[in-house]
């Protein structure tokens, strides 16, 4: 009988502006791939709905409010991690309550797509930036 890997469920957001940037952050010192660009988010706690946990998540990384109504799925992604298995949500939103502030010190930023595309990202990340920009694209 072989072995199950561990599921890590976790959530992130495409947070865009009136101009169509997005928005992304480094990853904060001391966790794994630190320093890399990342849509925010974070990890689904047990028995949580991934909308919840996103609202939560930019709430206590970013100090925004959003609402769940102004969350739209959007994509995902799956990624082996050693003795886990990742799978990420992207949903994407253009709705938002309160001033941005990095309340783990990461760095953040408002990157078009393309510019996107050139970062260092988690490996998950990336397919999740092709898609969005065949969505994103698709919608004009």
């Amino acid at each position: 009988m072989e072995n199950k890997p561990t599921l890590l469920f976790v959530v992130a957001l495409a947070l865009i502006d009136q101009n169509g940037k997005i928005l992304m952050q480094t990853r904060p010192l001391g966790k794994s791939m630190a320093g890399l660009w990342e849509f925010p988010g974070g990890k689904v706690e047990e028995a949580e709905l991934p909308e919840f946990a996103i609202i939560r998540e930019l709430k206590e990384e970013l100090n925004i409010s959003i609402s769940r109504q102004d969350l739209k799925p959007t994509c995902f992604a799956s990624e082996p991690l050693g003795e886990k298995s990742l799978l990420l949500l992207l949903y994407m939103a253009d709705k938002w309550h309160g001033d941005i502030i990095a309340k783990e010190g990461q760095k953040f930023d408002w990157f078009d797509l393309d510019s996107i595309l050139e970062l260092a990202m988690p490996p998950a990340d990336i397919p999740l930036v092709e898609n969005l920009k065949k969505i994103l694209q698709d919608g004009e």
